[in-house]
């Protein structure tokens, strides 16, 4: 089942900064300039249901098992599109609008790809 989906529009000339840091980050269209430059610029979209640790994030053609959720992100996607993804493997969301994903290597993203959380 498919519980979220937007596409990436602008990469900001930043975001490898936090590669080093296991972190992508998320945020509408509408983000701050100083921001901007960090951010993975998404369409601000709802979420159907509720993201749960074992959903799969897939990012392009790469997917992900959620590890763990805060319990802020349905709530800042589908008003802000605003969440951190963290590619460490926690069981336990440290931050509200934080998104745990497997410790993995992030694959490279592009302009159009499609983020989507699915239910297995």
């Amino acid at each position: 089942m498919l519980k979220y989906e937007t596409k990436i529009n602008t990469i900001g000339p930043s975001v490898s900064d936090f590669l080093g840091e296991k972190m992508l980050i998320l945020f509408g269209e509408n983000a701050p300039a100083e921001l901007a430059e960090f951010c993975l610029l998404i369409d601000v979209n709802d979420v159907n249901g509720e993201i749960q640790p074992g959903d799969i994030l897939q990012i392009g053609e790469k997917a992900y098992k959620i590890t763990a959720v805060g319990d802020a992100v349905k709530k800042n996607l589908t008003s802000l599109g605003h969440i951190t993804l963290k590619f460490d493997g926690s069981q336990t969301p440290e931050l509200p609008g934080s998104l745990y994903l497997e410790d993995a290597e992030i694959g490279e993203v592009q302009t159009g790809d499609k983020i989507q959380v699915l239910t297995k």
